[in-house]
């Protein structure tokens, strides 16, 4: 019998920080299904279960995928539950819920060639050490049976959005004019449901029905500048959207400028009280700076090592957990124990950030610019460089970090280094206060660069001279 580990191999399609991605052209049935069978297997190590959920971005591939899926689920005997086109955490929330296991068939933010698949246990994400088992798993062929997809069932959709009603109460964003920007998001027609049902004002721009791959680390220069249009266009007090499968957000404030996805996490877990965060080694430092936690640890990128981290809070004792990452999805590790209450969702979320702050400015009675003005002054930027061979780049840094004085001298760093921080890639802070960060991706062909400074505009000019200078160097 074949392990997945060989189908891994053979077809390029592997695991990366936040579930498994690959070419379009490798993702065939059988590779599909293998990762299915593969998943169950493992799960059905730990839980009994007669049915899994099963759900799809708008990406053109992923109904194929999803019936490839559904087909090996049947053949293993289970019933399968069709979710349709839905937000990640929201599939995340009806297998948790149900206690079933969940498959996402997303790309989430990676180029239109690729896609992917993302696993859920019955209690949450797969872990690291799931992927482990999954890769040793001998697998059974892939039968001629039925691929199409049953009816889909709108449970989960309505859920996701009443967890949300549930927390603010209805109407509780009355007097706000948003835009909610769609492009290709599964979460665009669930964003504009809640937001107008919790009595907001909104205006949808820019639907589109080919993809567009949303990355919100990477904001594009026509994003960013459709972004201050809008603002000056519409008058609207924020604008609203998430990547391509709804599970981090991008938010911009009253005059059109976009929020970093750390900030918004910074403001969301203020907002919510909670005492202990883990966030993975890119974030911005104004968290710690900030003085609004009891503590915060700081992890490799990517949501399993995050969930980690909160587990690791949690068996200390903290009862107050959460989680972000720099792309702004937010990871609610426990119990939101103020009235009323919302129960933990421990997997990458966009509406909960999004509905957190526009509460807060609604409460507030201030523009969501001034809640960031209140925040120590620390910005961050970040880009990548794509089409970077992952070999090349972890290369790369392997050499700059055993002799950094290198890696000054070609990226023309004139200054010292204070620190090296080689929790993930090589983050190297600088005597002047700068960080530059640098990793090869984990879910493509590409080397990321975030910097970090003390203003803005010095922030944008670091990242336009480290990114010219790594092109220099590819």
């Amino acid at each position: 019998m074949q392990t997945l580990q060989a189908v891994m191999q053979q077809s390029g399609v592997a695991f990366g920080t936040s579930g498994a991605r690959g070419l379009v052209s490798a993702m065939t049935d059988e590779v599909c299904a293998a990762y299915t069978q593969a998943f169950i297997k493992t799960v059905q190590n730990s839980f009994d279960f007669e049915q899994v959920a099963v759900a799809i971005d708008l990406r053109p591939t992923s109904p194929r995928i999803a019936e490839a899926c559904a087909k090996m689920l049947r053949q293993l005997g289970l019933e399968v539950i069709f979710c349709g086109a839905i937000p990640t955490p929201a599939l995340a929330l009806f297998a948790q819920t149900r206690h079933i296991p969940g498959v996402m068939v997303t790309g989430s933010h990676i180029p239109f060639d690729r896609n992917g698949l993302k696993f859920y246990r019955p209690d949450g994400e797969i872990t690291k050490s799931d992927e482990a088992s999954m890769l040793a798993c001998e697998l059974q062929a892939l039968s001629e049976t039925d691929t199409s997809l049953t009816a889909e069932d709108p449970q989960a959709r309505a859920d996701y959005i009443q967890r949300y009603k549930n927390l603010l109460g209805e109407k509780a964003l009355s007097g706000l004019k948003l835009a909610v920007y769609q492009h290709s998001s599964v979460a665009r027609d669930v964003l504009q449901t809640l937001l107008n049902d919790l009595g907001a004002d909104v205006i949808c721009l820019e639907r589109s029905e080919s993809f567009v791959p949303i990355d919100t680390e990477a904001v594009s220069a026509e994003d960013r500048q459709r972004g201050l249009d809008w603002a000056a266009r519409y008058q609207v007090d924020a604008i609203i959207s998430t990547d391509g499968d709804g599970d981090r957000p991008l938010i911009g404030d009253e005059q059109g400028n976009w929020l970093r996805g750390d900030i918004v996490g910074l403001l969301t877990a203020k907002a919510l009280q909670i005492s202990h965060l883990a966030v993975p080694v890119s974030c911005n430092t104004a968290i710690e700076a900030s003085g609004y936690f009891q503590k915060v640890i700081r992890t490799r990128i990517g949501s399993p090592f995050v969930i980690a981290g909160m587990e690791a809070l949690q068996k200390e004792g903290a009862t107050s957990v959460a989680g972000f990452e720099a792309n702004g999805g937010f990871l609610l590790g426990s119990q939101i124990t103020q009235s009323p209450t919302l129960e933990p969702l421990p997997t990458r979320d966009a509406l909960l950030p999004v509905v957190t702050l526009l509460a807060e400015v609604n409460a507030q009675g201030k523009p969501l610019s001034q809640l960031v003005a209140a925040l120590p002054q620390r910005f961050t930027a970040s880009d990548r460089l794509q089409d970077f061979p992952t070999e090349k780049s972890k290369a790369l840094i392997s050499h700059w970090t055993a002799e950094p004085e290198q890696m000054l001298g070609a990226l023309k760093l004139d200054d010292t280094i204070q620190e090296i921080d080689c929790t993930d890639g090589m983050r190297v802070s600088l005597s002047n206060g700068s960080i530059v960060h640098l990793r090869p991706s984990g879910n493509a062909p590409e080397f990321r660069c975030y910097v970090e400074d003390s203003t803005q505009t010095k922030t944008d000019q670091f990242l336009t001279d480290m990114m010219d200078r790594l092109k220099q160097i590819s």
